[in-house]
Order: C-alpha cells, then sequence, then structure tokens
C-alpha cells in the first residue's frame, strides 16, 4: 500500500474535526428544553442536528484528502 505524505495546504481541513468536539463537550449550550422541534426537547434534536453535520464535515475532510 502506498502512503503520501499528508500535505501542509490541506492540514487546515482537519481543523474543521475540532468543532463539532466543541459544540458538544460544553453541555451549557444545548442544555435547555426550548426551543422544541416536532415536539422533541431541543437537548436531544441539536445533538442529532450535530450528528448530520459532523458526518458532513467527516467527508469534506476525507474527499479533500486530508
Amino acid at each position: 500500500m502506498v502512503t503520501r505524505p499528508a500535505s501542509k495546504r490541506r492540514r487546515w481541513l482537519l481543523l474543521l474535526l475540532i468543532i463539532p468536539f466543541i459544540f458538544l463537550l460544553i453541555p451549557s449550550f444545548y442544555n435547555s428544553l426550548q426551543p422544541s422541534f416536532l415536539g422533541m426537547p431541543f437537548f436531544y434534536w441539536y445533538q442529532m442536528l450535530w450528528i448530520i453535520i459532523t458526518s458532513i464535515i467527516t467527508a469534506i475532510v476525507y474527499f479533500m484528502g486530508a
């Protein structure tokens, strides 16, 4: 298997992976019941939204080759 060194100009893409970590690490960002979405408390739909956002960010980083 051939490996190639990561390009220095694309390493900044890896910093995108820190964004979900920061927003889910601090519960005071999402520790509330309101606003609710389709009857679901904010606490739950905020975390589910970040699952989608994190998978999109991961796909971007993967396909950009970082």
